[in-house]
């Protein structure tokens, strides 16, 4: 069967997709996956929902924001095969300063990211969690990784907030530092396959042939490692050294960032709605059987 699956944007920790199509498990559960690329994060559901496509990755964040804006219906959408169970953002220091609890952050000038909106939202609800109210941080207006990284070079801002490769970009030229791993916080949802009700019905079988085809990544990351994964997929990420991509993907392989499994964690999802829900960003919190093929959901 072929399936058309929308690329959100070439990021590093995607890389367990890319792995998954690299070495053929779709095709060897019968699927020709097509990989098309989105023109923006969050535009290939668009292109799903007029029936270009059959299925994107993203967060289950949108998820959430679906349910609360639109009556349940065919075109409701849904989450399934966790491959980001964690938060892969970081909050990187000018050099100079040390390893922070986030307690320290309304002292400091931090630019935080534009180009998605979840981490930010998920930032602001590890503020609130030790008290401290997030419009009291000196936050630079959103800019993207790039701008914020070269500002933090200049002296403008104290903080930034990256994933990698930026992390590893900051490190390289003596730019800065990690301060703080936002995956201390334990589990997040961040980043699955999600479709539609309809196409979940239509196509449930070959989706779920894919989402248990993310279960074979942990045993070969683990017995191949990161330097394998680096070449693997480095031609996907051409403006990085092979050496550079290695560290990039070791970072995200040590802080246990990939569940790669297809159940979408419990835990994670609330802790997500909790956050997005604290902030505004939605209004209620649909739940999590409705936000779930019931294939992909977690036992109690």
């Amino acid at each position: 069967m072929n399936i058309h699956l929308a690329e959100n944007f070439r990021a590093v920790f995607y890389a367990p997709f890319y792995a998954c199509l690299e070495l053929g498990w779709f095709r060897d559960r019968g699927l020709e996956v097509n990989l098309i690329a989105s023109p923006s994060p969050g535009a290939g559901i668009a292109d799903m929902l007029r029936g270009d496509v059959h299925l994107v990755w993203g967060g289950p964040m949108r998820v959430l924001k679906d349910r609360d804006l639109n009556a349940a219906g065919p075109h409701s959408l849904i989450a399934f095969g966790e491959v980001a169970a964690r938060d892969p953002f970081y909050l990187v220091g000018r050099p100079g300063l040390a390893p922070f609890d986030l307690r320290a952050l309304p002292s400091l000038r931090l630019a935080t990211v534009s180009e998605v909106v979840t981490p930010w939202l998920c930032l602001q609800q590890d503020l609130r969690d030790l008290g401290i109210d997030p419009s009291s941080i000196q936050r630079r207006p959103d800019a993207p990784m790039e701008d914020n990284l070269r500002a933090l070079a200049s002296g403008q801002i104290d903080v930034v907030q990256l994933f990698e490769p930026f992390v590893s970009f900051a490190l390289r030229d003596g730019i800065g530092h990690p301060l703080h791993a936002a995956h201390a916080r334990g589990p997040t949802a961040y980043t699955t396959f999600l479709s539609t009700v309809e196409n979940i019905e239509r196509y449930g079988a070959a989706f779920r042939a894919m989402a248990e085809a993310l279960a074979s990544f942990r045993p070969w990351i683990n017995a191949e490692g990161t330097r394998e994964l680096s070449r693997l997929v480095g031609h996907l990420y051409p403006q990085l050294a092979p050496d550079l991509l290695e560290q990039c993907l070791a970072r995200c392989h040590q802080t246990a960032i990939w569940s790669c499994q297809p159940q979408v964690s419990r835990a994670g999802f609330h802790r997500l709605a909790k956050s997005l829900a604290s902030a505004n960003f939605i209004s209620q919190v649909a739940l999590y059987e409705d936000c779930v093929a019931p294939w992909a959901q977690a036992p109690v």
